[in-house]
Order: C-alpha cells, then structure tokens, then sequence
C-alpha cells in the first residue's frame, strides 16, 4: 500500500445526490429503451481521449459540485479551453497517446506488469513535461494547478536507461533491458546472438559433409539441439550421427559438436534471460515505490481530458456559461435546449425558458397534449441543472442557476415483478422518497403522478401532492400532468404557476 497517500472522505454535503432512480430516469450512463451507452447525457458528453479522463468525467456526472465557488473555478477552466481551440486540440493529441498510469500501478503493485506495459508508461513520462508546459499561459486556478504536476523526472529516466527501447510482450522473450546496463548482461546477449549464428554455419557444413540438402539443425524441449534428416536419405548419415528419435518419415540424431555448442547457447540465454528478470523485477518494484506521484498524474491526466471534452463539447454546440447562484436562489434559463434530444433529432430542436423559484414559481404545473415535449422538458430542465453543477457548459442562450443539493424525479411507469410490486405501489414508493428527503434547495421533477389508479383516486393523490410541496418541503418542482384539475390550485398556492406546452402545425407537420 506504498502507493496509498490518504484517505478522503466524501461528505454527502459536498456533491450533487442523485439517487439510483434519478440516474436512470435521466438517462444519464443507459438509456431506458437499450440499456446501453447511446442516448445518455454520457454519449453526449464524453469526448475523453485516456481512460482517467472517462472515469474522471463519469464520476463528475454521478457527483456534480454543491460549492458555488468550487463550481466556477471548473467553469473558469473549461472557459479558457473553449477560448483557446487551437491549445485544446493539441492538448487532446497529446492526451491520445497517454496510457493509464493508475491501471499500470495497479499491475506493478501486484507483480504482473509486462515490459510493454513498462514502455507504454515510460513513453507517457516522455509526453507528460510537453502536456503540463501546455498549460503555463492558462490563468485559470484549476489549469495553473494542473500545470504544476509532477511528470516525474527520476522515474523515466530511470525507466529510458533501463528499458529497451522495444521491449518483448513477456520477459520470458527476453530483448527487454537496454545495453550497455550490465556488462554481463550485454556479453551473454552477444554469445546468444553469435551461437545462433554458428548454429546456421554448422547446418551449412553438415549439409556439405552429408551430401544431404534437406538436413535441418532443430531445437525442442526433450532432446535439445539435434539434426534431422528424412527417410529416404538415411544411407547418407555420417558414422558419427547419434539417433536419438525415429519417426514416421524421418530420424533425429545429435553430435558431439552440436552438443558442445548447445552448451554454450543455453548457459548464455539462460543466464541473460535470468538477468534480465532480475533488472526489471527492480524496475517494477521501482514503479510500484512511485506509486503515490504516478496516482497524482493519472488523477490530473482524468482532470485535464475531463476539462478538455467538456469544452469540446461546449465548442461544437454553441453551450454558454452558467452563471451560478447559492444554494436557493432561482433557476432561470433563456432558450435551453435537451442536450440529447437536439444531437439525436434530425428535426431542430424547439428552445424553451425556464422560470423557477421559490418566491412567485416554486411549482410549475405543466400541461400539454401527448407527445407535445412535456417529458422531454422536465428532463431538460433536470439534465442542464446537473450539467451545469457538474462542471459542464449548457445549451442555452443564457442561464442563471440556484445551486441544488438534490434532483429527484418521478418519471414513466414501470412495475417490479420480481418484488411482487405493481406500477402503481413502484410509483408511491418513488414519491413518498420524495415528500420524505427533499429540501427547499432541492429539484424534484414529477411526471403524470397518479396515472397508475383510477381516475379520481389519481387525482386525489397528485393534488395532495402538489399542497403538500408546496406548504411543506417546499422545493422547486415542476410536476407535468393530465390532470386540469390541478390548475385550479393556482387560484389557493400563490407560489404555483400554471405552464402549458402547445403544438403548431405547419403544413402535414
């Protein structure tokens, strides 16, 4: 555990909760139609080039920032890299061809790293002090602390006087140390590599000496070195031949001069490949003693390409800047757009305003027909909060956004049979987990609650609801409905606003 500096501790208070349910409603890592990657706010996000950089962007997004301050500084960031595209371009190439030093320390840890995993590290040491100087003219406090990561000096020059300069897959292969580290080292390689070539000269001779062409000089396991000759010329073997081996349709023999020079070929591998074993078992254990700078490394290689996609991705769609208020104050967006939705519609997307707060719109209650986008907003509203406290740039013309603690939602009907649960009881279980944690700095978002009973028993439930959000907890909520009943409570609520989503038909469209 050299390679284990501290332990952090994560406070609840610090992130953005996002319960199991919301990750899934929101479709924020699988979508709810495949299960798979695409449609995610993920897809849309992820431009990483290095695997911390996924990881660092992946955990962002499951646990998105509460500090105003902590969230500008990561905006400031990917501010400066969608204003520089040509720096971010490079810094992307650069990114591309790192490998992941927390992956290979784990393997050095754990004895299993291979020499072309050591080259593979070696090579990202070469390419860190270029990355990091990349950074120098960035004012940003997250860059400029990036900037002053260790690329670690000793250990590759360490690794680049050790290491060949292509190293086998295995060090069983042997070609794995460099010259010129160990003079032993470097005469038995030379004995290896001259004896194989004297073992092509004796095949040459002892082809003429036999008068046989097809003699082969062959090598296994059980007999060692020995020579070969078909059935059909075996009234030419010389007296001397020692048969070893018959088979179908040739016999194998030895001599006393391939014997002897057998001797010399395997001491010498043998005692080169034992050496080289033992120069980068060192080398290993060198990698793994360095484990806690290498951590810092990958940590701000997953910051960086995390920092980098985010402003690619705010480059390509025209994101801005969200201005980000405290905890409570009101959430305001001009022309949002559904970051998924616009990527995957060949249709443009329709933007759309959002207005809560808990003075004069704590509530929302949306109406609107079937199909008419409702779903698709109380998710956009959800997703821009979430992206946007994560660290990411928003598509919108403008936004102004109250920090959340947390984002509930209550969306689709689903039942869980395994659990003997119907759609209707999944669907309480779900609100009542609402009505017990959310808070007045919370964002709950609640579609076409009820729908799983009757009628009126529906209706019952929702107004109940929505009176006790509103008297209560008193969060921001936007609560979609078929219910025009509930409108009325505008008329009782005075923090509940009446919104409707309407549909214009142009031509067969």
């Amino acid at each position: 555990l050299s390679h284990v500096r501290s332990i952090h501790l994560r406070q609840p208070g610090d992130a953005l909760v996002i319960d199991a349910t919301t990750l899934a409603n929101l479709e924020i890592f699988r979508s709810l139609r495949e299960g798979g990657r695409k449609g995610t706010l993920l897809s849309v996000l992820d431009r990483t080039v290095t695997a911390p950089g996924g990881r660092t962007l992946r955990d962002w997004l499951r646990r998105p920032l509460r500090d105003p301050e902590t969230i500008a500084r990561r905006h400031d960031a990917v501010g400066e890299l969608v204003a520089d595209g040509e720096t971010r371009g490079r810094l992307r190439e650069l990114l591309g061809r790192f490998t992941d030093p927390e992956r290979l320390l784990s393997r050095a840890v754990l004895g299993t790293l291979t020499p072309r995993e050591t080259a593979a590290l070696r090579d990202s040491l070469e390419l860190a002090p270029e990355l990091f100087a990349s950074l120098d003219d960035f004012a940003s406090e997250t860059l400029a602390e990036l900037a002053a990561t260790s690329p670690l000096p000793e250990l590759c020059a360490e690794l680049q006087r050790v290491l060949s300069e292509a190293p086998s897959a295995q060090i069983k292969d042997g070609g794995v140390i460099a010259a010129e580290v160990d003079e032993d080292l470097d005469r038995y390689r030379s004995l290896a590599r001259d004896s194989k070539r004297h073992i092509l000269q004796l095949e040459a001779r002892e082809r003429e000496r036999s008068g046989i062409p097809s003699l082969k000089v062959r090598y296994n396991k059980v007999f060692g070195y020995y020579v070969e000759i078909t059935k059909a010329n075996q009234h030419l073997v010389p007296d001397d031949y020692i048969r070893k081996q018959t088979l179908v349709n040739a016999e194998r023999y030895v001599t006393p001069e391939i014997k002897e020079l057998e001797e010399q070929i395997l001491s010498a591998e043998e005692r080169q490949l034992a050496l080289e074993a033992e120069y980068f078992e060192r080398l290993v254990a060198t990698v793994a003693v360095a484990g806690g700078e290498l951590l810092d490394l990958a940590r701000a290689l997953g910051r960086l390409d995390a920092l980098a996609a985010l402003a690619e991705v705010a480059a390509r769609g025209g994101y801005v800047r969200p201005e980000m208020l405290p905890l409570g104050a009101p959430l305001r967006v001009r022309e949002g757009r559904h970051p998924v939705v616009e990527q995957s519609n060949s249709e443009p997307f329709v933007p759309n305003d959002i207005d809560l707060d808990g003075e004069s719109a704590q509530i929302v209650l949306l109406t609107g027909p079937n199909m008419g986008g409702k779903s698709t907003y109380l998710r956009q509203v959800a997703l821009l909060v979430l992206m946007a406290q994560a660290g990411s740039f928003v598509p919108a013309e403008s936004a102004s956004l109250g920090v959340v603690d947390r984002i509930f939602t209550r969306v689709g009907a689903s039942d869980d049979l395994a659990r003997g649960e119907s759609t209707f009881m999944v669907e309480m279980i779900e609100t009542a987990n609402i009505l017990h944690h959310a808070t007045e700095n919370s964002l709950v978002i609640l579609d076409e609650v009820g729908r799983g009973t009757a009628t009126f028993d529906g209706l019952s439930i929702a107004w109940a609801i929505v009176e006790f959000l509103h008297q209560h907890r008193r969060p921001k909520t936007l609560f979609a409905t078929h219910y025009h009943e509930l409108t009325e409570l505008a008329t009782v609520l005075p923090r509940l606003v009446n919104r409707t989503l309407s549909v214009r038909e142009w031509g067969e469209r």
